[in-house]
């Protein structure tokens, strides 16, 4: 091949990059066509991986894949014995985007793509001889109670869809134009001081405005952001607020701007980043719900501060109550990076599940949805802290019963061969490796055996159920000290969302009633998004570069979107040195819920609750903190975090939902219902 066939496979490699973008119906096809290319480009005695990537609008390690001979000196191509997942599980903190996952022992080798009937292979600890890296934490790493107070940033309230703008005390209409961020930009500061910060959008979604226009909604949010906006440029971040740049979501994105010529600084932003809005929600009770909620948290937190996002002010909030005596003066301090990979690829979060025929009948005779209140605030009063221990299969194998029945119950994470027992007939216990990214599955056939990683609670469950022991070897896991790092914290929390749902409850007027139940569930995001954003995924960062200076594009990015003047990409840059990086914590809030979903016992009523505690053949779905059922059941409710609350029940004969979709059409159906339960949790 000479130098100018490379050159013209290059140009017929970027028509097919578009054309696979814009055409999803000729998808699995055009892909094909892209490889093939990619194939025989690679055997150019000048081709590089660093070449072929943005033109083919894969990353390199994907080029790689198709083509190891392009593989970097520096890096194996052995098969990697433990695989770390390819990509981000999407979590209830800050909205993050699908983002590659480093290997916990870095440098990765690169391996050829895995069937996509194949369950992934979870990492695993390394050998013992390497412990010390793994387990001693970050040097110099450590929570620690700031040293500074956080600054209010005053916002507006604004419906885009009507124009409506709420500044403080004033309601006014605007002219949003074509509802660019230009257009909002320039509109509001007409109205309003150059002091306001933050714009909170209410309703209209302007990001969406053009989605008719792109196969995915991501690219219309990244084309709305990236568009023009005369006299502002793309934040670049200042002070303490690190953060900078738009941050791509689908649904729920952020924009930044400066002006040009000065030090002014403003977002854009969803509320629906802390709760969902009904259609007759004014901007003028969102304004007064944001009032009320930092009302209330001023009477637990004393300089509570309302930060952009829930996740941002739950962690904000956190910080103001790590000990500054005591034990625990010097902070808690924050894992190895490779014990924080380990966490990221295998703790994951809420279970997710759709039991379909045979397993459940094909006409249910009722749908009835029961979802724990304020779920995760049950599950914050014992976490993990400081440097872990290991414990490999041996060593926990020589521990007495009580030895061992402590560490379960303790604070571990636990690398486990699992048997389901002869007999089983009821739904899975244990979170698998599934096909896909981040994607997990809980196996039911007797008899079927795997390999994972769970948190203590959940093994303590399969083993003490109250139907019959699943058999669950200890191969290897994570031991750590018990404490209370967010017991004060999620304590406060739980206090401020008594109060707010009471007002809500209460309240003589229908539009403070409603505003106090709407703050009462951004408490609920403030804890929710707070425990998500310990886990500390890996950055994301987001960029565009002009289609002219296509080479410039990050030879490790990935294309997300383009259009004719723009390529935007996006990159992971591994973990940030955070001080409040806890994964440990979240892994095992998470897996405590998990389990609880299984069995809960309510000492009260000297009582269970729990999908366990149902017939065979009942249980429907699971969504995070909600399980679906056929058959309605008497738990106890006591409007207490953690409680069942029967939200939705659809009277039958119902079909059997054999999709996501049609499980959420019957949920809203449900919830409907005259004999539903108003939301509470």
């Amino acid at each position: 091949m000479d130098a100018q066939t490379y050159t013209d496979g290059l140009a017929k490699l970027r028509t097919l990059r578009d054309d696979i973008k814009k055409t999803a119906a000729a998808l699995t096809r055009m892909e094909t066509q892209r490889d093939k290319a990619v194939t025989s480009l690679a055997a150019h005695n000048k081709a590089t991986a660093e070449r072929i990537a943005p033109a083919a609008g894969l990353s390199i390690a994907e080029v790689v894949a198709l083509a190891p001979q392009l593989a970097p000196q520096d890096i194996a191509t052995t098969p990697d014995p433990h695989p770390a997942p390819q990509a981000a599980e999407q979590c209830p903190s800050a909205p993050q985007p699908a983002t590659p996952t480093p290997d916990p022992t870095p440098p990765a080798p690169l391996k050829q793509p895995a069937d996509p009937g194949t369950p992934r292979e979870l990492p695993s600890l390394p050998a013992e001889t390497d412990n010390r890296r793994w387990l001693t934490p970050t040097p110099g790493l450590a929570s620690q109670y700031p040293n500074f107070i956080q600054q209010a940033r005053p916002t507006v309230f604004l419906d885009t869809a009507t124009g409506i703008l709420v500044h403080r005390d004033q309601t006014v209409r605007l002219d949003l134009g074509d509802r660019s961020a230009a257009a909002i930009l320039t509109a509001v500061f007409h109205t309003v001081p150059d002091s306001v910060q933050r714009i909170y959008i209410t309703a209209g979604a302007p990001w969406h405005r053009d989605a008719d226009r792109y196969p995915y909604l991501k690219d219309a949010v990244a084309a709305w952001l990236n568009a023009p906006t005369p006299g502002w440029r793309t934040d670049t971040g200042r002070g303490r607020d690190r953060m900078a740049g738009h941050f791509v979501h689908a649904r729920n994105p952020v924009a930044r701007y400066q002006r040009d010529n000065g030090d002014h600084h403003v977002e854009i932003r969803s509320v629906g980043e802390w709760f969902d809005l009904d259609d007759t929600d004014h901007p003028g009770i969102v304004r007064d719900a944001f009032r009320l909620l930092w009302e209330e948290l001023r009477r637990h937190f004393s300089d509570a501060v309302i930060m952009g996002s829930p996740s941002q002010t739950g962690r904000d909030l956190w910080t103001r109550t790590i000990p500054r005596k005591g034990k625990h003066a010097d902070g808690f301090p924050v894992l190895s990076e490779e014990l924080r990979g380990l966490l990221h690829a295998t703790a994951g979060q809420g279970r997710n599940e759709l039991i379909t025929p045979p397993r459940v009948p094909e006409q249910l005779p009722a749908l009835i949805e029961y979802d724990r209140t304020f779920a995760y605030a049950k599950h914050t009063w014992k976490s993990p802290i400081g440097a872990p221990r290991r414990v490999t299969g041996t060593t926990f194998a020589s521990w007495s019963a009580k030895e061992q029945h402590d560490a379960l119950y303790g604070c571990g994470h636990w690398h486990i061969r699992v048997t389901v027992p002869d007999g089983w007939n009821h739904i899975g216990l244990l979170p698998a490796p599934a096909p896909g990214e981040r994607a997990w599955h809980y196996p039911h056939t007797p008899g079927t055996t795997f390999t994972t990683w769970a948190g203590g609670p959940e093994v303590h469950a399969a083993l003490t159920n109250p139907i019959q022991p699943w058999k669950v070897e200890i191969l290897d896991g994570i031991l750590w000290e018990a404490g209370k790092p967010l017991d004060e914290w999620s304590k406060k929390l739980k206090e401020a969302w008594t109060s707010l749902s009471a007002q809500a409850h209460f309240h003589g007027d229908a539009q403070q009633a409603r505003a106090a139940h709407l703050a009462s569930r951004a408490v609920r995001s403030i804890l929710l998004y707070g425990i998500g954003s310990f886990a500390q995924r890996p950055r994301m960062v987001t960029g565009t570069t002009p289609r002219t200076m296509e080479r410039d594009v990050p030879p490790d990015a990935e294309i997300i979107g383009f259009d004719d003047e723009l390529i935007t990409w996006q990159r992971p840059t591994g973990f940030a040195r955070d001080p409040n990086a806890h994964p440990e914590w979240a892994a095992a809030i998470w897996s405590a819920a998990r389990a609880a979903l299984l069995t809960q016992y309510h000492r009260d009523d000297d009582t269970y609750a729990g999908a366990l505690h149902t017939p065979p053949g009942t249980v429907v779905a699971f969504r995070t903190d909600a399980v679906y059922l056929t058959t309605p059941q008497n738990w106890p409710y006591r409007h207490r975090p953690g409680d069942y609350l029967m939200k939705g029940h659809l009277p039958g004969p119902v079909e059997a939902p054999t999709d996501e979709e049609q499980l959420l059409t019957l949920r809203d159906a449900g919830r409907q219902a005259p004999n539903s339960t108003p939301e509470e949790t």
